[in-house]
């Protein structure tokens, strides 16, 4: 098993984006048990503020994009609405345990 030398942000939707998910597609099926997403990050990070901040803007517009690319429809991209509408949770240490490389796209 290695190491890989990246951090992780965990995103998990909360009930307001699942209502607007479930209002632009019916088919988009969104509920509390939806698996999260993961976004990987530096590795070493000391406080977790500095690193939503950092990222929570791209994350926001990358999870709304999942459900619709018509940005005119997409909430305001605020630190307030992405504590509002997604569950987050940080850590610092990935493990591999595929004996493959990774590979990035």
């Amino acid at each position: 098993m290695k190491i890989v030398n990246r951090g992780y942000i965990i995103i998990h939707p909360k009930q307001p984006f699942i209502d607007w998910a479930d209002s632009q597609d019916e088919e988009y099926e969104l509920d509390e048990y939806f698996e999260p997403n993961i976004y990987l990050i530096e590795e070493d990070f000391f406080e977790d503020e500095p690193v939503i901040k950092a990222n929570f803007k791209k994350i926001f517009k990358n999870e709304l994009n999942a459900v619709s690319d018509e940005e005119e429809i997409y909430p305001d991209i605020t630190m307030e609405n992405f504590e509002e509408w997604f569950s987050v949770i940080l850590g610092n240490t990935v493990f591999d345990c595929e004996k493959g490389n990774l590979k990035g796209e």
